[in-house]
């Protein structure tokens, strides 16, 4: 008989205690849904399994396909872009207190790291946690935290990269987790009482808590929400006014007109003669 013991030097080691998983997604990107600039409290990990497409990061924008991963730091503008013979398909991982830097690089907005030799391991930490989020056994949420630090270290064995903590603010998790329900479900009644619901949260806080967080209430918010998707649909398709209006949720076409024209400074239907003009000169 024969075996071989190795024991650890330092026992107690953690790569950062302050790492805290949010939230694990898989999207496809289709003709259903497309995705706007936006921003985020936190740091995200958006990896791609397959696909091609591109990404914007505020006023830069690069190619993207398969086994590339984005690291987009906190209150970065953002949003990826997908082609339509080859959609893309993405996982998306949100990390709050982190940032993720190259220390002596001069771009402190994003990483972006080619993982095609590391594939089937970081596929592994990837689809884990997913499983994990999606059975919900017991200790779950712990796993999943420990499988995303584990996959953070083998990020950083693979480049110079390193993270650096910043402070979470406490309310951020609750009012997250509304913002990301309201990006989802904007097209549906969504009101105070689904929210305060949702996060467990007594929906006066909530509305003080939001706007703290994000500089609006979240009734603001989702009408915000609503009108970029509003812009959206008046730019590239035919629908009428009163048919966008109902799509999005709006009680009525003429609260939707009052609404656009107060956040946009003109009214739905200027709107789209003025976008549609611009695009054929």
């Amino acid at each position: 008989m024969s075996s071989n013991c190795y024991n650890l030097q330092n026992p107690s080691a953690r790569l950062n205690d302050a790492i805290e998983l949010l939230y694990v997604t898989r999207s496809r990107y289709g003709t259903d849904w497309h995705s706007i600039p936006h921003t985020h409290y936190f740091t995200e990990l958006f990896y791609v399994i397959s696909g091609e497409g591109s990404f914007q990061i505020e006023d830069t924008r690069f190619d993207i396909h398969s086994d590339q991963l984005i690291i987009v730091n906190p209150t970065i503008e953002h949003t990826e872009l997908s082609q339509g013979s080859q959609p893309l398909e993405y996982f998306v991982v949100g990390l709050a207190g982190q940032d993720f830097i190259l220390p002596g690089s001069s771009e402190t907005r994003y990483v972006k790291l080619s993982c095609s030799t590391q594939r089937e391991e970081y596929l592994f930490y990837f689809k884990s946690m997913m499983r994990e989020l999606t059975e919900k056994a017991p200790s779950y949420e712990a796993i999943c935290h420990n499988l995303a630090e584990v996959l953070i270290a083998k990020l950083m064995r693979q480049t110079t990269h390193r993270f650096l903590g910043t402070e979470s603010r406490k309310s951020s998790k609750e009012c997250l987790k509304a913002q990301r329900y309201m990006d989802e479900h904007f097209k549906e009644n969504v009101t105070l009482d689904i929210l305060a619901e949702l996060t467990h949260m007594n929906k006066y806080y909530l509305v003080h808590a939001f706007k703290r967080e994000l500089g609006c209430s979240p009734i603001s918010y989702l009408i915000d929400r609503r009108i970029r998707e509003s812009k959206f649909l008046l730019k590239t398709t035919d629908y009428s006014v009163s048919q966008i209006s109902q799509q999005l949720g709006f009680s009525s076409p003429s609260y939707f007109s009052q609404s656009f024209k107060r956040m946009v400074g003109t009214g739905p239907s200027e709107y789209r003669h003025t976008t549609q003009k611009d695009s054929e000169e």
